[in-house]
């Protein structure tokens, strides 16, 4: 799947999730990953800044994106949350 970020990470929900966007098979996919799943699969640490947060997006955010994209696709929605469970192999 050709996808490309169109807009950058931003904090939402009081601190809760990180919201971001890609552009998927010509549309527009409003995306958030959950600050569970930072903890849980990129080690963020739960006292961690808004600052801290979004560089560990950032490093992650190859492996967020591909997730977000399948599932996008999976569900052919325009807009999907990622929780811990996305990330489980």
């Amino acid at each position: 799947m050709n996808a490309t970020n169109s807009v950058e990470p931003t904090i939402v929900g009081g601190g809760l999730a990180v919201a971001f966007e890609l552009v998927a098979a010509g549309r527009v996919v409003k995306c958030t990953v959950s600050r569970e799943s930072l903890q849980h699969y990129f080690w963020l640490q739960p006292d961690a800044d808004d600052a801290r947060v979004l560089k560990i997006f950032n490093d992650g955010r190859q492996r967020i994106v591909a997730v977000a994209e399948r599932k996008a696709r999976r569900l052919a929605a325009t807009s999907i949350h990622l929780e811990a469970v996305d990330f489980q192999r």
